[in-house]
């Protein structure tokens, strides 16, 4: 009789440890800007991305004479890719806190308007105003694939979680969908609509989502190629728009001042969410699916937690709009470029969560 009081006593203030633990999570989450690195372009910044490179390296043991064989060691590397009109793409370590710039990819004309990494930071590909998409490598910085699209503005790239592809949206309406290896056009998705200005391939791998300039978003399967969906929330340009890590929220971003989440399998807004003064320029999920980031026009970076629906922090480092926001792949940092040429990195630190009762008591049973 008393094990069973004590194991609903235990159950109990699990149940309310687990009401309040995110509230103490964010309560106690550090923010604070860790690097601003002025003037990294010449111009304004509009695009970036965030990857990590990890490089393994023979360690040999201390004792000469012991045949094992050496040790490996990995050495990991964060890496922030930066596009700007002044025409530029460029490579950045992020180490110690602070930015250094790794080289600088040149080849492209006019401005580069969006940028992504593959999933293993092995690739970065990139477009321009000069209506070409370029794919890099991060290990050798050499050219590995340009694609001509003719005369058409390709405003938004994205690889697919695979990295056979890459996809583009374009002024047109629609969407190319291109091979890595071969740079050819594998298929070609219509909206039906207008110019295209977001593009997001779901983590798994199933839908692309597309957001335009007359606020409508296109919803594809990526097997059969059909358009399954066309939301309609937003009556302004969709500028920037993401799936959440486990493909099952699509969250958007628009002129309006406004971000929506919708339920990616039933195509329906869940949460409506205001805060910004003026355009919401950029929206991305932090990889551990806890919360996300927006950037705006507002010259602001907000930070929200995904299961409340609520701002738990706004930087207010810029001194012009916020072009586009990341997290990092641990989801501890977030970076921000903007019109000021600046590349901001923020620190999202969070404690890890205190141990439930309940584990306290049986660490506490199978004490001597």
């Amino acid at each position: 009789m008393k094990i069973s009081r004590l194991t609903c006593l235990f159950e109990l203030g699990s149940s309310c440890q687990e009401s309040s633990k995110k509230f103490f999570l964010d309560a106690m989450s550090t923010f604070k800007l860790l690097s601003k690195q002025q003037t990294a372009h010449e111009s304004t910044i509009w695009t970036c991305a965030w990857g990590r490179t990890v490089h393994r390296k023979d360690q040999q043991n201390g004792d000469d004479d012991d045949p094992m064989e050496p040790e490996e060691a990995e050495e990991v590397e964060e890496l922030v890719v930066s596009g700007s009109m002044d025409s530029s793409v460029k490579m950045w370590n992020f180490g110690n806190e602070k930015l250094s710039q790794k080289c600088q990819l040149e080849g492209h004309c006019f401005g580069v308007v969006s940028v992504d990494i593959n999933s293993d930071s092995s690739m970065i590909v990139s477009s321009s105003l000069d209506s070409t998409i370029r794919i890099w490598n991060v290990e050798t910085k050499q050219l590995l694939m340009k694609i001509e699209a003719g005369p058409l503005d390709i405003w938004t790239v994205a690889f697919s979680p695979d990295s056979k592809h890459v996809i583009s949206g374009c002024q047109n309406g629609k969407i190319n969908i291109y091979n890595v290896e071969t740079g050819n056009t594998e298929s070609t998705l219509d909206t039906r609509g207008k110019f295209i200005l977001s593009i997001a391939y779901s983590p798994d791998g199933k839908y692309i989502a597309s957001g335009a300039v007359d606020g409508i978003i296109s919803l594809f399967d990526v097997a059969t190629g059909k358009l399954v969906h066309t939301l309609e929330g937003h009556a302004m340009p969709i500028r920037s728009l993401c799936f959440s890590p486990d493909s099952e929220l699509l969250l958007t971003a628009s002129d309006d001042k406004h971000m929506k989440l919708y339920d990616v399998q039933h195509a329906e807004a869940v949460a409506t969410l205001s805060g910004h003064a003026s355009w919401v320029l950029s929206v991305a999920f932090s990889p551990d699916n806890t919360h996300f980031v927006s950037g705006s026009s507002d010259n602001t970076v907000k930070v929200w937690e995904l299961e409340t629906r609520s701002c738990v922090h706004t930087f207010k480092e810029h001194t012009d709009q916020v072009w586009q926001v990341k997290y990092s792949p641990d989801s501890t940092k977030i970076v921000s470029v903007s019109d000021d040429q600046s590349i901001n990195i923020y620190s999202h630190e969070r404690p890890p969560p205190p141990p439930k009762p309940i584990d306290d008591y049986m660490a506490m049973m199978s004490t001597d």
